[in-house]
């Protein structure tokens, strides 16, 4: 399967002046809008809901704090508010990766196109 990397803008809604903007791997695998920790301070003050264990894809469980309101979008789709959750994450030839997760996809009314290996609009929220 593909990777699909997409360009994301983070602002603190409490702060607009601090605003990250970033590719991203989409994983439908995630919950949240998932960042490192080394980034926490550039989105500025944000109120912190908690501290949560997650699990890594290789089973390793990790702690990670859960903070909001951030606005958050996907390029080419619509902004939504929501909360982002920092973790320590290892850089990757020298990077940090993103994760957009299914929350995110579904407030956005993103979809994954596993053919074309792309993000398409969903005209309609499920309601059912």
């Amino acid at each position: 399967m593909g990777r699909i990397i997409t360009s994301i803008t983070i602002v603190n809604m409490l702060e607009p002046e601090h605003k990250i903007r970033c590719d991203a791997l989409v994983d439908t695998g995630v919950s949240h809008l998932v960042l490192p920790s080394a980034w926490r301070e550039r989105q500025g003050e944000l109120q912190e809901l908690g501290v949560i264990e997650v699990v890594l894809a290789n089973q390793q469980a990790i702690q990670g704090v859960v903070c909001a309101p951030v606005k958050v979008q996907l390029e080419g789709f619509r902004p939504t508010v929501t909360e982002v959750l920092f973790v320590d994450m290892e850089q990757n030839d020298g990077e940090y990766e993103p994760l957009i997760g299914y929350i995110i996809l579904e407030q956005s009314q993103a979809a994954v196109d596993m053919l074309g290996h792309r993000l398409v609009r969903v005209k309609y929220l499920d309601l059912k």
